[in-house]
């Protein structure tokens, strides 16, 4: 791999760090080193977990759960352990495409937590000799880690000469596979390790010599993988918890060197100190919610294990900006279990672990944390479902105590603010997901896993998206590049933001919103930002204030406030939908949900409408949104360099439809048998594709139309 490559990967990560706000160092400046060794459980003795053999405990599971987990296991009863491959990785080097690797990396940790989940839950040893041929094969795999990560081998930062393309035996390397890996390892010494020697003591011996060669010592070794350090100045992503937690447990499980425990232990403290400082008091995570449980998530991982093995003595769960980086999930949580406020790379759907989130919340003593963990774990019935995932997590979820029974309920609360995030949200009414919800974005474009979407918003209606963020497609090695704004899912013109003089947003955190404010009432909440410094020079713009209100109950408005030092060309407001759109009449747009339909209304004489279609060819974008979108476009047909231009939605009214006047903005019942048949005019209409010609007319080019 060139140089230019790495320089590449680097200027991604770097553009995914969050930046150190307050050093607060809640754990070093709290706990010394001498307190840590005193209160930490030499041992194992701090594990409260079941062990193999308490056949009581894991018979006690549902039966649901035992029948289904043992055949998971059985798939796998002689499975034949493929070779991690050294063309594998060079795919990655050759074409880009890391997926290979990644794909045959997590499948051999899958199968082997199916196989041991089995073995635990039915306890008759059935399962064990396919564990051990799995343990042998990653002890024979020379790195458990991703191919796109070996930029790690450059030890000190420096990236500039690459001294291998394949696994290097000699200079082990830690990224978050390799963590993962071990960690589950480590987990499985532990719970079958005297029945390994019972079959042989090598199969023990090897194991945990391998989990020292390859992950523990060159952990104590070095300090120049940047998650444990940062760079510039202490910079830090998601990573730092991440790893971190899977070194802790590998030291509280392996360690048998009581200076080396501990010394470990302090290490991973400072390291994880760096990424606590990183937050803002606000608890916002700029690389937004589908990375919660990545990174706040695996935070509250560590402090959880720290706690444990501490006796409780190191425990900062009560620090205020350690609640607000738990709750900040609820408070970006949306509707129907899987939508959030998705900026960022986050896509539409989010599947959470739900007793993470519980169990986070009962760290915290937050019960709307709690609440929304049972809610998601009966909306998904993960209490039936088998025993998976990593080991570390499934012992928790399953065994740490629920001192008592918690209601299941959505966190659809009425608004919120983040003002270092720089986000606002707000719905019609708190409890319910019928009707509005907006959320709506200052912040600057060198946030964690960024787009360029400085003063964009999402709206939703009845719990359904209607005006979005579209997300990001597949992971490629262009996403994690310097041509990552080549992509137009990276692009403010793919957002609904205005383009401006005929310019998009550029990249970087010099590109940001000035002078936002969030008001509310009960009636009402308005979010408005100045977002001209978010777009170059050649825009030409002084000043774009774009406010949005949500009359509750009513009507949501987008208002644009522009001052322009010269007219280029004309700009346009960009709203993207996945929704069907119908012009109307000019001035008045329909978009037609599941169970609804919203105008859109705009004033002809300032704006006119044209509606591009977007196939769906990602397969990531496909799963999110299916075969299209649609990018409504409104251009500005004044040259004037002072502008004010509004946009108003409304749901429809009286029997399920409406008549406008766009001009008076006054909406006119239609009886119900007329709005009856506008109804199954549409839904014919959603059954076109779009190379159909609306409406379908027989051979005299007559429109026929049945109706039921």
């Amino acid at each position: 791999m060139n140089r230019m490559k790495y320089w590449i990967l680097l200027l991604f990560f770097c553009s995914l760090s969050i930046n150190a706000k307050e050093k607060r160092d809640l754990l070093i400046n709290n706990y010394s080193r001498r307190y840590v060794f005193d209160s930490s459980v030499k041992g194992l003795d701090w594990i409260q977990y079941p062990g193999y053999h308490n056949r009581h405990v894991w018979n006690e599971l549902p039966p649901e759960v035992r029948m289904k987990t043992i055949q998971e296991g059985e798939k796998y009863l002689g499975y034949e352990w493929p070779l991690i491959l050294p063309s594998m990785y060079l795919e990655f080097t050759r074409t880009g495409d890391r997926s290979i690797v990644d794909y045959a990396v997590s499948k051999r940790l899958r199968i082997l937590q199916t196989l041991c989940f089995a073995e635990l839950v039915e306890g008759k040893g059935r399962f064990m000799d396919d564990i051990i041929n799995g343990l042998f094969a990653y002890c024979e795999q020379t790195y458990w880690g991703a191919s796109a990560h070996f930029y790690l081998y450059e030890y000190g930062g420096s990236i500039s000469n690459p001294t291998t393309i394949l696994p290097d035996d000699t200079r082990p390397i830690i990224d978050l596979v390799v963590g993962d890996v071990a960690a589950n390892l480590s987990w499985i010494w532990y719970l079958f390790h005297n029945d390994f020697d019972e079959i042989s003591p090598i199969i023990s011996d090897r194991l945990k010599r391998e989990l020292k060669s390859k992950v523990l010592e060159p952990f104590y070794q070095h300090n120049d993988f940047w998650w444990i350090t940062g760079w510039n100045e202490g910079n830090v992503n998601n990573w730092t918890p991440w790893c971190n937690y899977n070194m802790l447990t590998c030291i509280l499980l392996l360690e048998d060197d009581p200076q080396k425990r501990l010394d470990g232990i302090y290490k991973i403290m400072r390291s994880v100190d760096l990424f606590i400082n990183a937050y803002p008091n606000d608890g916002g995570c700029d690389e937004g919610p589908s990375y919660w449980d990545a990174a706040v998530g695996k935070l509250f991982d560590y402090l959880d294990l720290l706690k444990k093995n501490t006796q409780g003595k190191v425990d900062i769960f009560g620090e205020e900006v350690i609640k607000n980086m738990g709750n900040y999930i609820c408070r970006f949580y949306i509707s129907k279990g899987l939508y959030y406020v998705n900026f960022s790379d986050a896509p539409v759907q989010i599947i959470h672990d739900p007793m993470r989130i519980y169990r986070s919340g009962k760290n915290i003593k937050s019960p709307l944390m709690e609440s929304f963990g049972t809610f998601l774990e009966k909306e998904f019935n993960n209490e039936n479902s088998p025993l998976s995932g990593h080991i570390g997590d499934m012992l928790a979820n399953w065994f740490d105590d629920r001192e008592k029974e918690v209601e299941a309920k959505e966190p659809l609360i009425s608004d919120y603010y983040f003002p270092d995030l720089d986000v606002a949200m707000a719905r019609d009414k708190e409890g319910t997901d019928k009707g509005f919800y907006f959320a709506a974005k200052g912040g600057h474009n060198g946030e964690g896993h960024n787009h360029n979407d400085v003063g964009s918003f999402i709206l939703y209606y009845n719990g359904e998206p209607t005006l979005v963020d579209v997300g990001v497609g597949t992971y490629t090695r262009e996403t994690f590049s310097s041509d990552r704004y080549k992509i137009w899912t990276m692009q403010s013109g793919f957002h609904n933001l205005p383009m401006i003089n005929g310019c998009m947003q550029m990249p970087g955190r010099q590109f940001k919103a000035q002078n936002s404010k969030f008001l509310k009432s009960k009636d009402k909440v308005i979010f408005s930002t100045n977002i001209a410094k978010a777009y170059p020079e050649e825009a030409n713009v002084k000043e774009w204030v774009r406010t949005y209100t949500l009359q509750r109950n009513k009507s949501f408005e987008i208002q644009d406030e522009s001052h322009l030092s010269k007219y280029s060309t004309k700009s346009q407001l960009v709203f993207m939908t996945p929704l069907i759109c119908r012009d109307i009449k000019s001035g008045l747009l329909e978009l037609v949900g599941k169970d609804f339909s919203l105008q859109v209304s705009y004033k002809p004489s300032e704006l006119s409408l044209d509606i591009e279609t977007l196939e769906m060819k990602d397969n990531g974008m496909k799963h999110s949104w299916g075969n299209y979108l649609y990018r409504i476009i409104l251009n500005t047909k004044r040259s004037d360099e002072t502008q004010k231009l509004s946009v108003n939605i409304k749901p429809v009214l009286s029997a399920g439809r409406f008549l406008t006047d766009s001009e008076s903005n006054e909406i006119v019942d239609i009886p119900d048998n007329i709005a009856y048949c506008v109804q199954q005019v549409e839904r014919a209409f959603k059954e076109l594709t779009p190379n159909d010609k609306f409406p379908p007319t027989n051979k005299s080019g007559t429109a026929e139309l049945e109706f039921e």
